[in-house]
């Protein structure tokens, strides 16, 4: 059984740069075995990702997906549209599914939204080559997310920090704090599903 871990903390912008100092910093204190990497679609850690854990896949967060698609719908459609995209992630033949929706979008007259679903679903999928009882936990970032809402919590009480150093050390002592509470120790993902053979479905085109 495995709990969650923050693995590393590093001050920077989501540039590629800013991605590169931080992940050289994990592969060289010992990270490997890197399988899966979920995040947005934020281009400077993709770019990023290739370089220091090349045998890992990359899983486009479906959350921050939907949010993109959405965008471009309007309100009075938007609650149709979130069911219509839960839908593609709720079942196996997900690239079966998604072609449906794709089109059904265009037939809503949604084409900026159907152009962005085409362009981004299947870099939505890669948690599937996984255990399916790990998909809900590896699809999105929401466990990252909930971790920054507290923190943003606990920097909002202080205000304006002198320099970014008292900053970065403010948010350590939280991560640390965070950590030592039932979110460190609980079970997040049985790592032993990893190691037992399970026929997978495909999903890809």
């Amino acid at each position: 059984m495995r709990a969650t871990v923050v693995v590393g903390l590093s001050p920077g912008g989501d540039d590629s740069e800013s991605w590169r100092t931080f992940l050289r910093h994990l592969k060289e204190r010992g990270l490997q075995g890197v399988r899966l990497i979920t995040s947005d679609k934020c281009l400077g850690l993709v770019e990023a990702l290739g370089e220091f854990f090349p045998e890992a896949a990359w899983q486009r967060c479906i959350v921050h997906f939907y949010r993109n698609v959405l965008k471009d719908v309007p309100r009075g459609k938007s609650r149709d549209v979130a069911a219509m995209l839960k839908a593609v992630h709720a079942r196996t033949a997900a690239s079966e599914k998604a072609e449906q929706v794709a089109e059904k979008l265009a037939a809503l007259r949604l084409g900026n939204a159907a152009k962005c679903f085409r362009a981004g679903v299947q870099e939505t999928l890669a948690y599937m080559n996984f255990p399916r009882e790990h998909w809900t936990r590896l699809r999105s970032n929401n466990m990252l997310e909930r971790i920054m809402k507290e923190i943003r919590r606990r920097t909002r009480v202080v205000g304006a920090f002198p320099d970014g150093q008292s900053a970065l050390m403010l948010v350590a002592a939280g991560l640390r704090h965070i950590a030592g509470t039932h979110w460190g120790t609980r079970r997040y993902l049985d790592m032993d599903r990893l190691h037992e053979p399970e026929e997978r479905e495909d999903h890809a085109e």
